[in-house]
């Protein structure tokens, strides 16, 4: 039976990703396992206060500071029991497993890897800077370290009706085609997959390849192929067609790339006001 991994901070995006869960859970027939990580930067036990007030420092307040210390750590644990309790009660009915640990999400994440089939996650978490627009610090991290599909819940679930392919004919994006035609998850939603590209190019003979093997395993499709930049394109794209989900291959180029060119996979998440499926 497949699981589904949601990955919760108790942030606004929090019941957003449990719908998002719980629909991936009902289409694909699966359960959900609902993660909550207190991260090392969560609590000051790590941190030597007394190191900034000198070695003189009285017994009185070294034992005051261990004190709040505790404190902050037993609040971060009640703080995600209460968060996880939430999440059971807003996925009444669903067959749900909780999990709270501590350390770094990604590497729990990464722990779970072989358990689960898809990875939910939000766009921001409770640290988000939502008038710049800033993603999770954790979401990019967990996007390139796992190898199953990760989809990134938007700020409100909707049921999805129809959906985009942002198609560059690269691994990932192949990877993406062979995981919509062998699984349900969109079966009976209407798809348009996109390319950006020339005419008689490689990338449109890898186009009409997938939309052959889409069409093949059942979707209702319509294909374009259009030159242009890919992150605007894309962004316009999804809400010409009033797609509901964004599905593309992530990160393809390495980070320093990233660095000089920019990412399309981090704009268009950050933009598109729908949620991601993504596929490394």
């Amino acid at each position: 039976m497949p699981n589904i991994l949601a990955c919760t901070d108790g942030s606004l995006y929090a019941p957003s990703i449990y719908q998002h869960a719980a629909w991936a859970a009902s289409r694909l027939g699966g359960s959900i396992r609902v993660l909550h990580v207190i991260e090392r930067d969560e609590t000051p036990a790590n941190h030597d206060l007394s190191g900034n007030i000198g070695f003189h420092a009285n017994a009185e307040l070294l034992e005051e500071l261990a004190r709040l210390d505790e404190s902050h750590a037993r609040v971060a644990r009640l703080r995600g029991k209460a968060i996880l309790e939430d999440a059971g009660r807003q996925l009444e009915g669903y067959t749900v497993m909780t999990s709270h640990e501590h350390g770094s999400l990604v590497d729990s994440v990464v722990g779970f890897e072989k358990e689960v089939d898809l990875v939910v996650i939000g766009k921001r978490g409770e640290h988000a800077d939502f008038a710049k627009g800033h993603l999770g610090s954790n979401l990019e991290r967990v996007v390139r370290t796992v190898n199953i599909p990760v989809l990134v819940a938007a700020r409100e679930f909707r049921p999805v009706k129809r959906f985009l392919i942002a198609f560059d004919g690269g691994p990932s994006a192949l990877k993406a085609v062979h995981f919509l035609g062998t699984q349900p998850l969109l079966k009976d939603a209407e798809c348009h997959i996109l390319a950006i590209g020339k005419p008689d190019s490689e990338i449109s003979r890898s186009l009409d390849t997938a939309v052959d093997a889409l069409r093949g395993s059942g979707f209702s499709l319509t294909a374009e192929l259009l030159p242009g930049d890919p992150d605007e394109l894309i962004s316009s794209k999804v809400k010409d067609t009033a797609s509901d989900l964004l599905v593309m291959g992530a990160y393809g180029h390495s980070r320093v790339r990233q660095m000089l060119l920019g990412s399309t996979t981090t704009t268009l998440i950050r933009t598109c006001q729908v949620p991601v499926l993504l596929f490394r």
